[in-house]
């Protein structure tokens, strides 16, 4: 379970455990986490668990929402992060049975490359996913993802990671996390929702199921399990 540790000018102010769906951040009392600094939105930003990923919105507050030192609209947290929100910085831990590998990008939209050089459509995402470790869903069963359109049509892209995220950043983006029990996608970012054969997600994450293809920032893709 992860938790926040809030702090300024390097002091600890409080920490707190993110246990809830959604834990709103603001200036106001009636807040989960309450900051009251003028620098602070009434309403700044809202954090979404969805299983076991926490995700970080701002809610279009006036000094903005930043990680790592860059701007944010909605973002996956991970462990050691460090939000800033004016002068406070609020930093993401996870405890140590939630381990992440890197996750990878696909950019189907990338020219293919020549045989034998770097795949253009897996390129890691700075501060995205932190740590490493097969994390506890070692035992879900082996699976890809193939691109079914576009110039990287073709190209099949195994899912070694915990949480491995599709798409194109900016547009639409999702993500695939793999759980004990199998893997399941979930809506990121993007004003448009992603489909499953052929139907828009509904709700916040759904199982993935062997030949289902998910259609996203115009690409499509089928997801494969062994």
């Amino acid at each position: 379970m992860g938790k926040l540790v809030v702090s300024l000018d390097g002091v600890v102010i409080k920490e707190v455990q993110i246990t809830k769906d959604k834990t709103t951040l603001g200036r106001r009392p009636y807040n989960d986490i309450v900051i009251d600094n003028l620098a602070v939105s009434g309403e700044h930003a809202v954090l979404q668990m969805v299983g076991a990923d926490v995700f970080i919105e701002d809610l279009n507050s006036t000094n903005g929402t930043y990680i790592n030192g860059k701007a944010i609209k909605k973002q996956l947290l991970t462990h050691n992060d460090t939000v800033e929100v004016g002068k406070y910085k609020i930093k993401y831990l996870v405890d140590e049975s939630g381990e992440y590998e890197k996750t990878m990008i696909m950019r189907p939209g990338s020219s293919a490359p020549p045989l034998g050089s770097h795949h253009p459509s897996q390129s890691a995402h700075p501060g995205l996913i932190g740590g490493a470790g097969p994390g506890t869903a070692a035992s879900a069963p082996s699976a890809s993802i193939k691109v079914l359109n576009g110039a990287a049509a073709g190209r099949e892209v195994t899912l070694t990671k915990v949480v491995t995220t599709v798409g194109k950043p900016g547009v639409q983006v999702a993500s695939i996390t793999r759980r004990p029990t199998g893997y399941a996608f979930a809506h990121v970012e993007g004003v448009a929702r992603p489909s499953i054969n052929g139907v828009p997600l509904v709700g916040d994450s759904v199982p993935l199921r062997n030949g289902d293809v998910i259609e996203l920032a115009g690409t499509q893709m089928q997801f494969i399990s062994r």
